[in-house]
């Protein structure tokens, strides 16, 4: 909590709940930074405890955000209650059916090879600047592990130096999310491109710590995701690689499109996609295997695959039967 800010009765236990949250490896710090927010609005409202009248009054401040951001922030103040409510049984807990309802999930982009491709010459043609002496090699590395180890937007930005092992070829992905660490072995590709990158990276000021994506004059700042994925944005927009409604593509759809290629491969060389699926999910850090086969049935282009592979093996054989039943 900052000691600028006023503090309500709830204070003590809003600290110690963050306290705990990051015990347990999570960083938790926007979170940390909405609980504050819930702080200050009670004291400065003279509220001693949260209670419905409090929370309603807090979440009219939210208002200007759109209805997934009032819910996300509506959901951590849930989370904390719910936790609360272990020592302090009576107190307030919110309904959680009042939120704004969820949206559906954005149906993924998948970028075609020549997408991809097509990124890769777009950082070509960014200029280094006075606060990103690296741009250039920077989204170049971005693009290739996006796309060759799938990682997510956060664990992207959070890598270090030192987490790469340059005699084994792999990256040590920190507890990230489900509070799971993985190591991700690169294919030649990308730890060719991993040390092409590491040799204008590591003549400036470093250490095992240091941002392996970094920003700043001296590049010892990491990027924030929101920073790297505005970078990202406009790289789409001057590639012209764009969605169908004419968007740029988010970040976390080169993770989609990852899982998606490495299953079209195998429909491609006539492998079974199943048997690869343990391996896909622990590389992507899923807690399931349900969260990996969703590649298989929600994607068209590996739906169109799949087809294509069944009408090679089933077709042959029904052209020599014409007349055959069919059971």
């Amino acid at each position: 909590m900052s000691p600028a800010s006023p503090s309500s009765p709830l204070g003590a236990a809003i600290t110690a709940y963050v306290d705990r949250q990051r015990s347990l490896g999570l960083q938790y710090d926007k979170e940390a930074r909405i609980l504050q927010q819930l702080d200050t609005f009670l004291a400065e409202s003279d509220h001693s405890d949260l209670t419905a009248s409090g929370f309603n009054d807090w979440a009219l401040t939210l208002e200007h955000l759109t209805p997934q951001g009032r819910r996300k922030k509506m959901r951590i103040v849930y989370r904390f209650t719910l936790h609360r409510r272990h020592t302090t049984p009576e107190c307030f807990v919110p309904d959680p059916a009042q939120f704004p309802a969820p949206s559906p999930a954005p149906a993924p982009w998948i970028f075609s090879e020549q997408q991809i491709l097509a990124l890769l010459e777009q950082t070509g043609q960014l200029q280094p600047a006075p606060q990103s002496p690296l741009r250039a090699h920077v989204y170049r590395l971005a693009v290739v592990l996006l796309y060759t180890a799938g990682l997510r937007r956060g664990e992207l930005v959070r890598l270090r130096i030192g987490d790469y092992a340059p005699s084994r070829h792999t990256l040590l992905v920190r507890v990230s999310k489900f509070r799971k660490s993985r190591i991700v072995a690169l294919s030649p590709d990308a730890w060719r491109e991993m040390d092409a990158y590491l040799r204008p990276r590591l003549c400036f000021p470093h250490t095992a710590s240091s941002p392996l994506l970094a920003h700043g004059s001296r590049a010892d700042k990491a990027f924030s995701g929101s920073t790297f994925g505005k970078g990202f944005r406009q790289l789409c927009r001057d590639g012209s690689v764009l969605t169908d409604s004419g968007r740029p593509p988010r970040v976390h759809d080169v993770r989609h499109t990852y899982a998606a290629h490495v299953l079209l491969r195998c429909y491609r060389d006539n492998r079974n996609p199943q048997a690869v699926l343990p391996i896909l999910s622990r590389a992507m850090g899923h807690a399931s295997l349900a969260s990996t086969a969703y590649y298989l049935s929600m994607i068209d282009p590996i739906l169109e695959q799949a087809a294509q592979q069944v009408a090679r093996h089933v077709g042959p054989l029904l052209a020599g039967n014409p007349g055959g039943s069919h059971g």
